[in-house]
């Protein structure tokens, strides 16, 4: 893995998100998402996600998302294990995995098929990720 993120991109906050958001430790400076050549990190407060760059499957732009369902920690869905790092209701990218991902748990016991990411620049990210 290369020291420094071919890019990185800062998450969208919303104020109702960002007032929930820093009672579990996720701010500015505490949530982004690095790119390397070879390794995708995702940071959201006390919650991470790494994986290679190769085992994204597939990206997609998603939302609206329910307030409820998204603001405040990292929520995982109870439907497909899916794992939700959002600051704001209107969009995000949708990554699915080729091999389920740690996230939400720091034993690696639960692993999650996708991840999605609230990030400032959605078409950014998702053209960096799209697989060829």
């Amino acid at each position: 893995m290369t020291t420094s993120p071919v890019r990185e991109f800062g998450f969208r906050f919303d104020p109702t998100y960002r007032v929930l958001g820093r009672l579990f430790g996720i701010t500015e400076g505490s949530a982004v998402v690095r790119v390397f050549d070879d390794q995708f990190l995702a940071r959201f407060g006390w919650w991470s996600v790494r994986t290679p760059v190769a085992n994204i499957r597939s990206v997609a732009v998603t939302g609206p998302y329910q307030i409820i369902k998204t603001a405040g920690p990292a929520h995982l869905s109870l439907v497909d294990r899916g794992l939700t790092f959002a600051t704001n209701p209107t969009r995000g990218v949708c990554l699915e995995f080729a091999e389920p991902v740690r996230g939400i748990e720091p034993f690696g016991l639960l692993r999650h098929p996708n991840l999605t990411v609230t990030v400032a620049d959605v078409p950014g990210l998702v053209e960096l990720l799209r697989p060829s």
